[in-house]
């Protein structure tokens, strides 16, 4: 089973989502919420697998919730939900530890098929939002040099190992996998296990 809290200021949006996770086999939404500040005070309570975040929410958005999220649940997975698809949405959010970025025009089977994804160490994003990612990616070679632990990870992400196989091989926490995999996005400048892959082997890294 996977556990799923939603935070999404709209009741009607928040409550669709709310049916369609408790209606499928294999999922349950164990909290709903319309800002992220109610969210911080029962997350812990509700021990989410998947947290599914609007991004333009009342009061703190999604963005800089990401972070506090994590601290208090380091190993949870963030999956942004936002009509926004600018560069600046996409890259904060992603950079700031969000495991996939959804835009809202979404099928429901899409977003089942999102969360897990996620849950096996994926980075799902909509097919427009990844056309941009990638277009960003081509034009920005990487400049900053990687530490000796990030090309350990960048060389275990190319044989396709996710967080938790990452993890157990490296003798080292999930939650640092996720910290090593952020600074080595961020060094690459890309948004995603793909795009790091693509690049180091492009620029012959691995």
């Amino acid at each position: 089973m996977i556990d799923v809290v939603i935070i999404e200021d709209d009741p009607g949006q928040r409550e669709s989502l709310r049916i369609l996770i408790d209606g499928s086999k294999g999922f349950s939404c164990v909290g709903a919420y319309a800002d992220c500040e109610t969210a911080l005070e029962h997350i812990v309570a509700n021990q989410p697998d998947v947290i599914l975040l609007d991004i333009e929410l009342p009061g703190m958005n999604g963005t800089e919730a990401i972070e506090k999220f994590h601290d208090l649940l380091p190993e949870v997975e963030i999956i942004m939900l936002t009509i926004h698809s600018d560069d600046k949405n996409v890259f904060d959010a992603l950079r700031n530890g969000a495991s996939g970025y959804l835009d809202k025009n979404f099928e429901p089977a899409d977003l089942l098929r999102f969360i897990k994804e996620v849950m096996q160490g994926g980075a799902p994003m909509s097919m427009k939002i990844a056309r941009m990612v990638a277009e960003s990616f081509r034009k920005s070679p990487p400049e900053t040099p990687l530490t000796e632990r990030q090309f350990e990870v960048l060389q275990k992400l190319c044989e396709g190992k996710n967080y938790n196989q990452i993890a157990k091989e490296l003798f080292i926490a999930k939650p640092t996998v996720r910290f090593h995999i952020k600074g080595l996005y961020q060094a690459l400048q890309v948004c995603n296990k793909a795009q790091a892959i693509a690049k180091a082997k492009d620029h012959k890294l691995v």
